[in-house]
């Protein structure tokens, strides 16, 4: 890479170059601590399920907080197709647009965006966004996200196409009203609101001050300089992967009970600096409330293609230039409209697994065995000690997989940057009780690095009713090993383990009573390489720490640890 960039015959300097690019990154890391910080519910506050970016005046992505790729994948169309319907000329200081259209957006009504513009001297200088994902949007289930039962997006709860909410600086207040008189926990959702809003007002502040100590031209030109020079590093990678085609097939369980398994195809085609992912060998659109629209899975593909590339790179309109995302119209990976599409947080670590896949094929020592899948679990009714709705949004995440040089690791968030939920936070303020939240021995794929182990989480309900929406899956396809490593254990998922132990299917909907236990248990993650190149003392280390037992150690590593 040059030392200098030239733009309209003029040089930018290295150092400045670099100062400003800091610059942009500590605002939009601003906006997400201010806004988790300002946050009400779980979902941001706990869980982190939030993101921010940064747009020049020209609507360019140029800088984003090291948040959801979900999000932030997204964010380039949404900004895009708000401004659509509220071009510039017609923007105010004060002023912000909120959207949670699952086409328009990234793919389910709770994500709500909210974009602000920035001003300096009555002239927009840019756009701050940032997206929460809302606890409760109404809908057919608590957590708006059931996927079974529902058939159209209309049952998925209130969309919001693009909508000036925001007017000198506050919400209009009837516009608010009717968003919170059609959802179940009015409270959290008018908290996180004013979190995004509080949040996107200071990195407008935060930006309208960078722009006076850089000024306009220099910042411009730094703008075009950044984004030239992440295109052009991809395109430098690409050059170095060989030309081909690459191909990789997995299935999701099933959109419910009786229902087939959904194909997830992908061929990753490689074309000296462009790269196709074409996903039109998957299933059809179902008629389930999981079907990705194509913003959501142009998100996860730039990010998978990105982590293979080059993972520090950082993410804006310039690096996704050469990246293609292909999916035939009223496809599983492009439906149309109305297609639900609730629970389409499922598919995110399954489209990173399945160009994982193809790419082992040409990059093998950046490949890894699969993800454990996660679950997303919401419950919720009315709570019998308030009278009032409540939900439990949860996020439960177990291991990584095995990878060329290491083991997966544990209980982590897997191409998401959430987190597992405190049992405390949920215990508090939820009608629930945990029993456990432990890691599940010998689920782990074996390998010359073993893969994450599966977690289990056992919550039993206090509240006399309560309706489970259940969003799992890897119940009938394990997570897949790589070069001879083993797949992890299938997940399950019983209800009431120490009673009657009836097992549930991945996308199921429940009514629960007082009592009822509901044990979550992930699928173990995908093994690298064969298990009989494992070092010894490793083995004997997972023993003792409880990851595998010594039967396991024996008859799967040939290691003898009694």
């Amino acid at each position: 890479m040059p030392d200098t960039v030239m733009n309209n015959n003029e040089t930018i300097d290295p150092i400045a170059l670099s100062v400003i690019w800091n610059g942009l990154l500590s605002i939009a890391e601003e906006v997400g601590s201010t806004l988790r910080c300002t946050a009400y519910s779980e979902a941001v506050r706990e869980a982190q399920d939030f993101s921010t970016g940064i747009f020049d005046r020209q609507a360019r992505l140029i800088a984003q907080g090291n948040f959801s790729p979900g999000h932030l994948g997204s964010m380039p169309y949404v900004v895009q197709s708000a401004l659509d319907y509220h071009p510039p000329e017609s923007l105010k200081p004060g002023d912000g647009i909120l959207v949670n259209d699952s086409l328009l957006g990234s793919g389910h009504f709770p994500d709500c965006f909210l974009i602000t513009p920035a001003f300096l001297d009555g002239e927009i200088i840019g756009y701050i966004v940032n997206i929460a994902h809302q606890v409760d949007v109404g809908g057919a289930a608590p957590g708006s996200q059931k996927v079974l039962g529902v058939t159209e997006s209309f049952q998925e709860g209130l969309r919001i196409l693009p909508v000036k909410i925001v007017r000198d600086g506050d919400f209009d207040p009837d516009m608010l009203r009717l968003i919170l008189g059609n959802i179940r926990v009015p409270d959290k959702v008018r908290g996180d609101f004013r979190a995004q809003l509080s949040a996107n007002t200071t990195g407008a502040e935060r930006y309208a001050e960078f722009f006076k100590t850089y000024g306009a031209a220099q910042l411009e030109r730094a703008f075009d300089a950044i984004l030239d020079r992440s295109e052009d590093r991809i395109r430098e990678v690409l050059r170095g992967v060989p030309n081909g085609t690459y191909s990789f097939e997995d299935h999701m369980d099933d959109y419910g009970a009786d229902t087939p398994p959904i194909k997830i195809a992908v061929d990753v085609i490689v074309e000296e600096d462009q790269i196709t992912v074409d996903y039109s060998r998957s299933s059809e659109q179902v008629p389930a409330a999981i079907n990705s629209y194509i913003n959501y899975t142009r998100a996860y593909t730039l990010f998978a293609v990105k982590v293979f590339l080059d993972p520090m790179l950082p993410q804006n309109a310039g690096g996704i230039r050469p990246i293609i995302t292909s999916a035939k119209e009223g496809s599983f990976f492009n439906p149309a409209f109305p297609a639900p599409s609730g629970g389409r947080a499922a598919l995110q670590i399954r489209m990173f697994d399945a160009i994982n896949g193809a790419f082992a094929k040409v990059l093998p020592e950046k490949a890894m065995g699969a993800f454990s899948h996660w679950c997303n679990p919401n419950l919720g009714g009315l709570d019998d000690a308030t009278g009032q709705p409540f939900v439990v949004y949860d996020l439960i995440f177990a291991g990584y997989g095995g990878r060329a040089h290491c083991d997966g690791v544990e209980a982590l968030s897997p191409v998401m940057n959430c987190a597992n939920i405190p049992v405390e936070v949920q215990e508090t303020q939820n009608p629930i009780h945990i029993h456990c939240f432990e890691m599940i021995e010998d689920s782990a794929g074996a390998g010359q690095y073993r893969g994450g182990c599966g977690v289990r989480k056992d919550v039993e309900m206090l509240n006399s009713s309560t309706t489970l929406s259940l969003l799992s899956d890897r119940h009938k396809y394990q997570p897949y090993g790589v070069f001879g490593g083993e797949p992890g254990q299938l997940a399950e998922t019983i209800l009431n383990p120490d009673g009657n132990a009836e097992p549930l299917g991945s996308k199921e909907m429940r009514e629960l009573k007082q009592g009822d236990v509901v044990s979550y248990r992930l699928a173990g993650a995908g093994g690298y390489g064969d298990p009989k190149d494992r070092d010894p003392q490793a083995v004997r280390d997972d023993v003792a720490d409880g990851y595998i037992s010594a039967k396991a150690a024996a008859e799967t590593y040939g290691v003898d640890v009694e």
